[in-house]
């Protein structure tokens, strides 16, 4: 079968979390991405573990290569004049060209969009970055962990009685993909109706801060600020995480969360309705919060003599329920192995590994994980002769010039 974006061509100048993985979602939906990279200043992501065998090197690290699947791979030094050469034959190749640097890198190295749409003038051209392109903090460095904070999710998470917390790991580059890739289809679906393309800019802070419309709007209808308390909700009761039986020599836990009275009535039949669940207060959400403290008291003495399992079991489907999974649960879990949720491939230097798959399977179309990460300039050869159209001989010639890159091992 064919992708829906068959024929869609890609030159991922990208790095680290947002770009790369913007660019493996539209590989997976069937676009060609030629991934440019350059030991003159490496992936963060090539040299973060997990790396195959604890053993450090550019192609061993498995963060790098699931964010990198389905790409072929180029490694030009794109500062030097063969380099430039080569980027302005991706350009005219190209369909779309997504970049994650500091805002004035891609001009500094004349790869702006203005420079590209002189050589393309249909092109498509994402930016993403922290702040955006414009604005006082559009220089700023650091990474998701710093815009989490930024944004407001430290200050919700956590204790109400300590010191603000943080999502797990660099929070926006995990969500900021999805509304690039939108936006990135948005535009192609343009320029199929007019032949026009466009620029453009992505902040990941801004993204971030679509998830928290509810504590934005209730700030300026009501100047209440919202603050980090714990695992509850305003508009839920019990809401949290409960200890459970112990198993293999690890904790476990249970996430539940009563949205509804009704949920609470099939919470309390579970139970077998012991004699505190007949309070009448607790027939309503407004008198659950106001004994929060003890009904999570006694949930928690009823789930910790059961396995997650156990509690799963019982409560579900009637009570939104889910066991707290580590990374060893997820592998093992039974609905994602349903799914085929990972997929393998052979990777040159790591062997076999697995792969995330699809968040969305279309019936049509289906998402595929075509080939593992490339190895540093691994598609050198194939890029430049078969996309883009150069000779062997220009090849050597770039490669003689040192413009090319290469690390096979």
């Amino acid at each position: 079968m064919t992708g829906p974006l068959d024929g869609v061509k890609v030159w991922d100048a990208s790095w680290v979390g947002v770009g790369p993985l913007t660019a493996r979602y539209l590989a997976e939906y069937g676009a060609t991405v030629v991934r440019t990279e350059s030991l003159r200043s490496v992936d963060v992501l090539r040299m973060a573990p997990p790396f195959k065998d604890g053993v450090p090197g550019v192609n061993r690290s498995q963060f790098f290569a699931d964010y990198n699947a389905s790409k072929l791979g180029l490694g030009v030094n794109l500062s030097t004049e063969g380099g430039k050469r080569v980027a302005h034959r991706l350009t005219a190749w190209a369909d779309v060209v997504i970049e994650a640097f500091t805002p004035g890198v891609m001009d500094r190295l004349g790869l702006g969009y203005d420079r590209l749409r002189q050589l393309n003038p249909a092109l498509i051209m994402i930016s993403t970055s922290m702040n955006g392109q414009t604005g006082p903090r559009r220089h700023f460095a650091g990474f998701g962990t710093v815009l989490a904070a930024m944004s407001g999710f430290c200050e919700l998470t956590g204790w109400p009685d300590r010191d603000p917390g943080s999502p797990y790991g660099a929070y926006t580059d995990f969500i900021a993909q999805r509304f690039a890739a939108a936006a990135v289809v948005a535009a192609l679906e343009h320029r199929d109706r007019t032949g026009e393309g466009q620029y453009i800019d992505l902040s990941q802070m801004e993204t971030a801060l679509m998830f928290l419309a509810p504590e934005l709007v209730d700030y300026q209808r009501t100047g209440r600020v919202a603050t980090r308390d714990g695992n509850r909700s305003r508009g839920a009761a019990p809401h949290g995480v409960f200890p459970c039986l112990p198993e293999d020599g690890r904790e476990r836990w249970v996430a539940i969360a009563v949205t509804s009275d009704a949920e609470w009535a099939a919470l309390r039949r579970a139970l077998g309705a012991p004699g505190w669940t007949a309070d009448p207060r607790l027939g309503t959400l407004a008198g659950r919060k106001e004994q929060e403290d003890r009904l999570e008291a006694e949930l928690a003495a009823w789930t910790r003599t059961r396995t997650a399992a156990e509690v799963v079991g019982a409560l579900q489907p009637g009570v939104p329920t889910g066991p707290v999974h580590d990374a060893r649960g997820l592998q093992a879990d039974p609905q994602v192995a349903h799914r085929h949720y990972f997929r393998r491939h052979p990777h040159p230097v790591m062997g076999e590994m697995p792969y995330e798959g699809a968040q969305a399977e279309l019936s049509l179309t289906p998402h595929r994980v075509t080939k593992a990460a490339p190895l540093l300039g691994e598609d050198n050869e194939e890029v430049l002769t078969a996309l883009l159209g150069l000779s062997r001989a220009e090849v050597a010639e770039l490669a003689a010039s040192g413009t090319l890159e290469q690390v096979l091992d």
